[in-house]
């Protein structure tokens, strides 16, 4: 069994609404489409129409926005005194495009002007003091925010003092107490008509520029697509036409530098997405404040140097890949920490190590997050500071901030939101903020929340799965927050190919099966599970986006798993010879079916675990959670079906221990058994406890057989047997030998091991599926 990691919430838009249907004829769309939005609150044509149509007439006008007039009117003034004007920006994705359309967009208009990038580790996030003095010092009388300023108070008093404004422009959220800024340009500042607010730090800055020139900056389309993509902003409203003309302009670029980062990314221009933005680009301009300074990353983005752009654009893919080998080693680690006893038990996770980098330890707890459902902080000692420093992440239902709030007193630093939080303590404070937060899970009942929902479109045939759809889907595209791809439920008749894939095996590809039709399915990041579908029953479903593959120039669909459930039990089969003691010492029932073997392994069966001969068996000793290990092979097909049919554990796994299978050597022959009566019938007392070797070499009978036949024979009274002799009876009558019991117990052996032992592996997993029925 697989429990899915969301709840599923499946929308059925595949059987629209007279509304959608109606819609659908009005507009002339297909009513799923119709269905899709309506259900994502576009519930007139009017609304339907902007949002399939993304148009320049929809961007709002960017003077409604709070203080856009005075901030404007400042820089105006900045340029025509040629006072020098510095841009201090942010080290993500988002910062960075930010800092380049503002830079470029003053240089354009002849201003004397720098870029400030502060760094993560010495600056920390939003205006620092001391960077600000030394930015003033070097002559700057006006600096524009972008990206961040709004909870600057301190460094942007210190520069009123120093007799220097500064605009903040910001999309992060407003705190009580704003600082004394010349402008504070922000698109939800309380009070202001600005009608879109979900804007990001890019759009913010695209909006002044576009208030500066009194024109949209066409050349800035591509900077504000990568921006509000990376920042994971709502993908409506503004944004969606941002990225919309954005990732057109992406394509054919005339940036030297974003077309050397997407050379070394190697993403085709051609099939450039929102996906490649988020996947590729975001994530390797990220990388440089991640690791060191993301100066440079500017720099790529606003050089008209070919050389220059291609030699920052290979160190931004050298450092992506020393981010990615960090973010693997440490989350190795990390996953290892998480899998600890104590942890299993715990309903949060704070996961600590040495020497760990800073820069990532962000994305290693969304890793631990996703792979657990736990909320999860991870942390870097630094032994020479006494300190542990590290970022947090959340799961729906629990607000990690303010869980950790309300105990400053045991950290240095702390901020963040209900989802994500950055925090230093002390080390010898770490385990006192573990038990902290695990009673906050208890206040916030967090083990009494629902997993996550997702909302899942339909429930799709593979037969529906054609090129048509996949095209009718991507008209909802640009995707994002708030307007996610549609997922899709896929319950297949069959799982095959399951394989898994990447150098450190994380992800899994397999094939979905149904009436005759097959599609590819790619799960990243769930490699983990690859045994558990291999050997799930026929009710796996799985959701997930449907997606185009090409490869050499052929293009076919494939689904991208997001989540996946087995809700049946799980059949393990490991036929074996031979039995150890680490086959035994896992929780679950240990099932028997001959008390010798029992008898010699009770011993090694651990702590959790039990021991049951098959005839003591009661479905009392089995829950759903169970898993059982069927350890020896039984005398009858009908005592194994008997336990199947009862039970419904978890798992099941199969050893069917037998040393010595009685079916490679069969039933002895006709000619055999004459042989042996033959013998008998001028043979007296015989000493077959002592002498059987010699008996079997002397008749030429496989020694096993020969037992065999002897029990035979004195069943049905053809020898007599006494104290280990054995002599031929007087006058034996004439008798069916397979009507003796031994004879009737090896045919059925023989025909139990035909099924259990020698079919192979996908046969026997049908029969055992048709017994759990």
């Amino acid at each position: 069994m697989i429990k899915s990691q969301y709840k599923w919430n499946v929308k059925n838009v595949d059987q629209p609404s007279d509304e959608a249907k109606k819609l659908g004829q009005e507009l002339e769309l297909d009513p799923i489409i119709c269905q899709i939005l309506i259900n994502r609150g576009y519930e007139d044509a009017d609304s339907i129409q902007n949002f399939l149509n993304p148009n320049p007439d929809q961007l709002a006008d960017p003077l409604l926005m709070h203080d856009m007039q005075r901030g404007i009117d400042r820089i105006e003034e900045a340029v025509s005194n040629s006072e020098k004007i510095t841009v201090y920006g942010d080290y993500d994705a988002d910062g960075v495009t930010s800092t380049a359309i503002m830079y470029e967009a003053l240089d354009q208009l002849g201003a004397e002007v720098e870029f400030y990038i502060p760094n993560r580790f010495s600056d920390g996030y939003g205006p620092n003091v001391e960077a600000l003095k030394k930015i003033i010092e070097n002559g700057t009388t006006l600096i524009i925010t972008v990206d961040n300023g709004v909870s600057g108070n301190e460094a942007i008093a210190a520069a009123n003092k120093l007799n220097c404004d500064v605009v903040v422009t910001d999309h992060h959220e407003l705190p009580e107490q704003l600082p004394d800024a010349y402008a504070i340009i922000h698109p939800r500042f309380p009070g202001s008509n600005y009608p879109f607010g979900g804007l990001s730090g890019a759009g913010v800055a695209f909006k002044v520029v576009t208030a500066l020139l009194q024109e949209i900056p066409q050349d800035a389309l591509d900077l504000v697509a990568i921006g509000t993509v990376a920042d994971l902003v709502p993908m409506t409203g503004e944004n969606r036409v941002l990225v919309y003309y954005g990732l057109q302009a992406i394509s054919q670029t005339a940036r030297l530098g974003l077309s050397a980062l997407i050379k070394e990314a190697k993403i085709n221009p051609e099939e450039l997405d929102e996906q490649s933005i988020g996947f590729g680009i975001a994530p390797r301009l990220n990388a440089l404040g991640r690791l060191n300074d993301a100066a440079p990353a500017v720099e790529l983005l606003t050089t008209v140097d070919e050389d220059r752009a291609t030699e920052l654009a290979r160190d931004v893919e050298s450092q992506n890949k020393e981010r990615q080998e960090l973010v693997k080693q440490i989350s190795l680690e990390a996953e290892a920490q998480a899998d600890t006893e104590t942890n299993r038990n715990s309903q949060t996770l704070i996961i600590d190590g040495n020497n760990w980098h800073e820069g990532v330890l962000g994305i290693v707890a969304s890793r631990i997050v996703e792979k657990t459902g736990k909320p999860t902080i991870v942390l870097n000692r630094d032994s020479t500071t006494g300190r542990a420093k590290g970022s947090g992440r959340s799961v729906d239902g629990f607000d990690l901030f303010s869980a950790l709030d309300g105990h400053r007193d045991l950290m240095v630093n702390f901020g963040g939101h209900a989802m994500a939080v950055g925090m230093t303590t002390t080390i010898d404070n770490i385990n006192q903020v573990r038990e902290a937060l695990e009673q906050e899970a208890d206040k916030q009942k967090l083990s009494e929340q629902e997993r996550s929902q997702v909302k899942v479109a339909a429930t799709l045939n593979l037969a529906d799965t054609t090129m048509d759809f996949f095209h009718l889907m991507k008209r909802l595209a640009p995707f994002g927050t708030d307007n996610l791809e549609p997922l899709f439920r896929f319950d297949p008749d069959s799982i095959s190919g399951v394989k898994v894939m990447g150098a450190d095996k994380t992800h899994l590809r397999f094939k979905l099966g149904q009436n005759g039709k097959s599609l590819d399915a790619i799960a990243f990041g769930k490699g983990s599970l690859a045994k558990d579908i291999q050997n799930g029953p026929n009710d796996t479903e799985i959701i997930g986006c449907l997606d185009l593959n090409v490869w050499k120039g052929r293009s076919t669909l494939q689904v991208m798993v997001k989540d996946v459930l087995v809700s049946g039990t799980q059949l393990f089969i490991k036929r074996t010879n031979q039995l150890n003691q680490q086959m035994f010492q896992k929780p679950g029932v240990y099932l028997f079916f001959h008390k010798k073997i029992m008898t010699q392994l009770l011993p090694f069966i651990g702590e959790n675990a039990q021991g049951i001969l098959f005839e003591d068996f009661s479905i009392q000793q089995v829950n759903p959670e169970t898993v059982i290990y069927i350890v020896d092979c039984p005398d009858t097909i009908e005592d194994l079906g008997g336990i199947l049919k009862q039970v419904k554990p978890s798992k099941i796994v199969l050893y069917l221990y037998k040393k010595q299978p009685i079916s490679l050597l069969g039933m002895p022959e006709r000619a055999q058994y004459a042989k042996l009566f033959k013998f008998v019938e001028t043979h007296r007392n015989v000493d077959i406890a002592h002498q059987m070797d010699e008996l079997a070499k002397y008749l030429e009978i496989n020694r096993n057989v020969l037992v065999f036949m002897i029990q035979v024979f004195f069943e049905v009274g053809f020898v007599q047997v006494s104290q280990g002799l054995m002599s031929g009876a007087a006058k034996p009558s004439r008798v069916d030998l397979a009507a003796a019991p031994s004879y009737q117990l090896r045919e059925q052996q023989i025909e139990t091991e035909e099924k259990l032992l020698l079919s192979n592996a996908n046969e026997l997993k049908v029969w055992l599926q048709t017994q759990l029925v």
